[in-house]
């Protein structure tokens, strides 16, 4: 008994002690709780799938009897169980990586918006990525790009200098690896933009209601597609920091079709397409510090003023003005990227695009 009773007074004598560190771990448990994110849903899809669009058949010299498939694009589709009526085209000008994760290896717009309700669709244009078999010879010379890509995708001004509150994670060296491996070969002329365009137009024709979310010279493609296209299935197009624009003629900057991204003139009769559906352009942080996105930032108000007078609904948004800072050129695929896409589906709210498809 004498023993038991010791024991049991020195419980006693540890009960307050013992109390304090249940308390404790249940509040650091609590903490932990409440700074823990909440289970993402999944994401349930009704089908995945792709194919090629567009594109012409063309005969061997000599030899009519045999034939090269060529110049046409690629869909990667995505469709949720529960979607959106409205669907989006995701048009790099790099690779569909950028759409696909952000550069930490975070969620991408892809998945983003699939669990927004959104069909995604992926497009790689002719002649790049999975759409890569030409009708002409292609001549692939090795350049020299990193240090190009991250000063024009404005990281910083000169090579590993970041900028000062980058939304990228500099003290990643896998995330620099994983951005400066994010390109295919591109061809920026008229020629091939509208070579694109063709097959661009066709894409919208065949996938139905979509809404082109495009990067860097990818709006400009974007925008030629829209004048291809037969239908109306072009819904809207959001650009993330088009260098490239279209105008009518005698509006707007001079023509220069001998140079990248233009601009280039169609007829009025012609542009009057882009005044059927909202366009909104976007661009990031630190424009001011890179001469080619100064310069489009200017240029796109021109675009919209343009579009505007002539009945259309097009907006230049500035990221910092939606209060967000240190964003790239490539936005959406920044560590920031859901508040990038809330602005996007705010957009879309505004245009009465984002109704559900039973609604």
């Amino acid at each position: 008994m004498s023993c038991g009773g010791r024991r049991l007074k020195g419980w006693k004598q540890l009960q307050p002690f013992a109390a304090a560190l249940l308390f404790a771990g249940l509040s650091n448990a609590t903490v932990a709780e409440e700074g823990r994110k909440p289970p993402k849903p999944p994401i349930i899809l009704e089908s995945t799938g792709a194919y090629e669009v567009g594109g012409k058949v063309v005969a061997k010299p000599g030899d009519p009897s045999q034939t090269l498939s060529c110049d046409h694009g690629y869909v990667e589709y995505f469709i949720p169980a529960k979607r959106r009526s409205v669907g989006l085209i995701m048009w790099h000008s790099s690779s569909t990586k950028v759409w696909e994760n952000r550069w930490d290896g975070g969620e991408g717009y892809k998945s983003i918006f699939l669990r927004r309700g959104y069909p995604v669709y992926l497009w790689d244009g002719p002649r790049v990525g999975r759409a890569n078999w030409s009708c002409e010879p292609i001549t692939y010379t090795p350049d020299y790009f990193d240090q190009r890509n991250f000063a024009a995708w404005r990281f910083g001004l000169t090579h590993l200098n970041w900028h000062p509150g980058l939304q990228f994670p500099t003290a990643d060296k896998e995330a620099w690896n994983q951005a400066t491996r994010a390109r295919y070969d591109e061809f920026d002329t008229l020629e091939n933009a509208l070579l694109q365009a063709e097959a661009g137009g066709q894409a919208i024709d065949k996938i139905g209601p979509v809404i082109a979310v495009t990067n860097s010279a990818g709006g400009w493609r974007a925008l030629l597609s829209a004048l291809k296209a037969k239908s109306g299935n072009m819904k809207g197009i959001v650009a993330y920091e088009t260098p490239g624009f279209v105008f009518p003629e005698g509006e707007g900057p001079a023509p220069k079709p001998d140079a990248p991204y233009g601009p280039n003139a169609v007829p009025l009769a012609e542009f009057m397409k882009l005044t059927k559906f909202p366009i909104q352009m976007v661009f990031g942080d630190y424009t001011d510090t890179r001469p080619i996105w100064k310069t489009s930032v200017e240029v796109a108000k021109t675009f919209c003023d343009i579009v505007n007078r002539h009945g259309g609904d097009c907006e230049v948004l500035l990221l910092p003005d939606a209060g967000l800072r240190g964003n790239t050129h490539i936005a959406f695929a920044d560590l920031n990227n859901e508040a990038v896409a809330d602005e996007l589906s705010k957009w879309l709210g505004r245009k009465g695009l984002d109704k559900f498809a039973a609604e």
